[in-house]
């Protein structure tokens, strides 16, 4: 599996994607892939997220499983959003923790949306309570890979305003539909009020920068255990940013909550930053995470619930491509009274 949300069997859902039948069987892609053309690609439907649908299909040469990845729209709102994901994993190569990837056209010429070719990689999703090791050699090998601030990816000059103004343009989203619930829409602003005072009393950030991912929930990531490879799946949304951004998505309620309903504990959350920082090693100067967690955490918090608020309206859409269910429901726990109330009182009281 390669960051998916939910399974889909081969059927009536197959070929929705209108024109990517014959835009796989089309010469450029084949000659890419070195692949003749008298040979068929045979590709079935595996699995979705939000904003992508993944196929795959075995190299008729090679033998080797790939995934086809239709990217279907963009939360950073780029007009080549398969492309900048292509470039991204490139950067990434030599980690050894990525999907290579081998193929991209986002021109939207053949086919209405994105397109990615990339190596499919064995693996199941994270379990936090006995593969956290995993995931923090496998995040301190990706951000101790050398980028450069003019290597394409988006850089945000104060990472967790940026953040917050996502927040704020996401959560406008349920503020003005008629749908959104005025005790929830209260709740949603104290918190966003009180995430701003806080960043307020930040300067800013001039420290080590690398390309971080920003997504970091479990079903990205991919183990297969001790001493073999362990993978970081799904690169919608990289940056060129400070690496605790992706330590504090990784450790956050709202995070850890969305696949396996797990609430890590402080102790959980210290012994990973401890094992992350010994995975890195002298490869980057790791002095000052722990105080910048305490900001990226609640911030954290405040983008996994606006994004769910966003996202909670735009699935009363009937049309909409892509709809989970399971990821419905789990909205709804986000926006459970409750919870909301949870974690205001842990992060913002």
């Amino acid at each position: 599996m390669i960051g998916v949300a939910v399974v889909w069997v081969r059927g009536k859902n197959m070929d929705r994607i209108a024109g990517l039948s014959e835009y796989v069987e089309s010469g450029e892609l084949k000659e890419r892939l070195g692949i003749p053309h008298r040979e068929k690609i045979e590709y079935r439907l595996l699995a979705q997220g939000e904003y992508n649908i993944n196929y795959i299909f075995v190299h008729p040469v090679s033998k080797k499983k790939m995934i086809l990845r239709v990217n279907t729209g963009s939360q950073m709102h780029l007009e080549n959003q398969i492309g900048y994901e292509y470039h991204a994993l490139k950067l990434l190569e030599g980690s050894g923790r990525t999907p290579r990837a081998v193929y991209a056209d986002g021109s939207r010429d053949k086919v209405e949306y994105g397109v990615m070719v990339m190596e499919f990689l064995e693996g199941h999703a994270l379990d936090y309570r006995r593969e956290m090791l995993y995931a923090a050699q496998c995040l301190a090998d990706i951000h101790s890979v050398p980028v450069a601030g003019d290597d394409g990816l988006i850089m945000p000059e104060n990472p967790l305003q940026a953040i917050l103004d996502e927040c704020n343009e996401m959560v406008e989203t349920y503020d003005r539909s008629p749908l959104g619930d005025l005790q929830k829409k209260r709740a949603i602003r104290r918190m966003l009020d009180r995430g701003q005072k806080m960043v307020n009393k930040v300067s800013g950030y001039g420290g080590y920068r690398c390309c971080i991912n920003t997504e970091l929930n479990s079903g990205n990531f991919l183990i297969n255990g001790e001493g073999k490879d362990n993978y970081l799946v799904d690169w919608e949304k990289p940056l060129y940013g400070d690496p605790v951004q992706d330590l504090g998505h990784f450790l956050a309620p709202t995070t850890t909550f969305w696949k396996t309903d797990v609430i890590l504990r402080q102790e959980e959350r210290k012994l990973f930053i401890r094992r992350y920082k010994e995975a890195v090693g002298d490869r980057y100067d790791v002095e000052g995470i722990e105080e910048r967690l305490g900001l990226f955490i609640p911030i954290t918090c405040l983008r996994g619930i606006t994004w769910c608020a966003m996202a909670w309206v735009q699935y009363q859409n009937p049309d909409r491509l892509i709809r989970n269910e399971g990821t419905f429901r789990k909205m709804e726990s986000y926006l459970d009274d409750g919870f909301l109330e949870d974690i205001e009182t842990s992060f913002f009281a």
